[in-house]
């Protein structure tokens, strides 16, 4: 692996990534494993912004799975990374985690209006 895989630039970054999120409000689908990313509500001290964002939670996806051993390789550090879409500015990247079970917390469940 190399830094572009981490960074995304590789594959997520690609023209073919699907539409351009600025302009679609979803559903998104993960480039490395076309799984459908969560919207995840960003923690407020971050420096993301405020808002949502799109997250794959898949732990199945390779980008998920290698960025274990990249860490581990780059910096010698228990972690990875999930690919994270802001659909406000279109800017695609890692968003590191340290387990499996990192930041599921802020997924937003969405109201899915089937409500009896």
């Amino acid at each position: 692996m190399d830094h572009h895989d981490f960074m995304g630039s590789n594959q997520g970054n690609r023209q073919d990534d699907a539409q351009d999120p600025a302009k679609e409000k979803g559903p998104f689908h993960c480039p490395h494993c076309q799984a459908e990313m969560r919207p995840w509500s960003v923690p407020g001290e971050s420096t993301w912004g405020e808002g949502i964002q799109y997250v794959c939670f898949n732990d199945e996806c390779p980008y998920f799975l290698r960025g274990w051993q990249w860490m581990k390789t780059q910096y010698n550090a228990h972690a990875s990374y999930r690919y994270r879409l802001n659909p406000q500015t279109g800017e695609k990247g890692p968003l590191p985690v340290w387990s499996v079970d990192a930041l599921k917390n802020q997924i937003v469940e969405e109201d899915s209006g089937d409500e009896a």
